[in-house]
């Protein structure tokens, strides 16, 4: 295995993700056979999506010191678009926690770029309201719930609302259910709150090759969960407690952002499971359906109109 893929696979692998499974299946079909040189059996797959985020050049994007943020003052420039005082801040494609990038890149938004422009959506007098354009199956945790925190402190400073292009599931709906409102069209999608981790085992692909790898190592843990040897079932059940205290964790602050529209508990009890655009309404998750266009048009006027 070359550096390049050693560095996907630490990404990739034993960690937890706020992915929607569909574009976690995703990954592991397109990255599985490249990294493992065979194909790749994904048990009870609920087939994969591929979701790419839209291509559009937006401008540049920075979390410690807010070296991003400060570049943007120092160049006297906004982070985000603002029209007729309602800053349009864009949640597109795979999230991930650091870029050095404002909006979406080559198919990602980095929470550094959100945080960046949430605070000075905050701080602007010339901003009155935010608009969170989103359509994502979610990403990395890191830097998931910090972005979701700031935009509740902003939905409680300033009208907010989540405008849904096509999807928000995993750690894209953590994000939209922070704002005071949720819009998606009618055959969108939301939900899929819960979190997934994989660990590639290739130890079955390594006899049949005749290869044994040996770790010299010190300390008991150093190298538990390692991809060449089978999962213990004791690291198994210390990943499953974390996922399902982070599972919890995501459920508190949907919670926290809808209220008594979609509680803690009627968070849980969904069971991850993402939602289509009615059922999604039926169940709290949404506040509406509709057009983008129309909504974040009769958003900037409502805005307007109370100022």
């Amino acid at each position: 295995m070359d550096l390049a893929f050693e560095r996907i696979s630490a990404r990739l692998f034993n960690q937890p993700h706020l992915y929607d499974p569909r574009k976690a299946e995703t990954l592991v079909r397109q990255l599985g056979p490249r990294l493992t040189g065979q194909p790749v059996s994904i048990v009870n797959g609920q087939g994969g999506i591929d979701h790419i985020a839209f291509a559009n050049g937006r401008p540049s994007a920075g979390l410690i010191g807010d070296r991003l943020g400060r570049a943007y003052d120092g160049a006297e420039r906004s982070p985000f678009m603002v029209i007729d005082g309602v800053a349009l801040i864009p949640v597109e494609g795979t999230l991930v926690q650091k870029g050095a990038w404002v909006g979406s890149n080559s198919g990602e938004t980095s929470y550094e770029g959100l945080q960046t422009q949430i605070s000075r959506a905050t701080k602007s007098a010339k901003v009155k309201a935010v608009v969170f354009e989103i359509d994502s199956f979610g990403g990395q945790v890191n830097g998931a719930f910090e972005t979701a925190a700031m935009i509740r402190a902003l939905s409680k400073a300033k009208p907010t609302i989540a405008i849904l292009t096509d999807y928000a599931y995993s750690a894209g709906y953590l994000l939209a259910s922070q704002a005071r409102q949720i819009i998606l069209p009618e055959f969108g999608g939301a939900g899929s709150i819960g979190v997934v981790m994989m660990h590639a085992d290739f130890s079955g692909k390594l006899e049949k090759d005749g290869i044994k790898v040996t770790f010299i190592h010190a300390g008991a843990h150093k190298v538990e969960g390692n991809p060449y040897q089978a999962l213990p079932e004791d690291l198994r059940d210390r990943w499953q407690a974390e996922v399902e205290a982070m599972r919890d964790r995501f459920a508190e602050a949907v919670g926290l952002g809808r209220g008594k529209r979609a509680t803690k508990a009627a968070a849980l009890k969904t069971e991850a499971q993402a939602f289509d655009a009615k059922d999604a309404l039926k169940l709290g998750l949404v506040d509406a359906i509709g057009d983008g266009q129309e909504a974040f048009a009769a958003f900037v006027k409502e805005v307007n109109r109370s100022t």
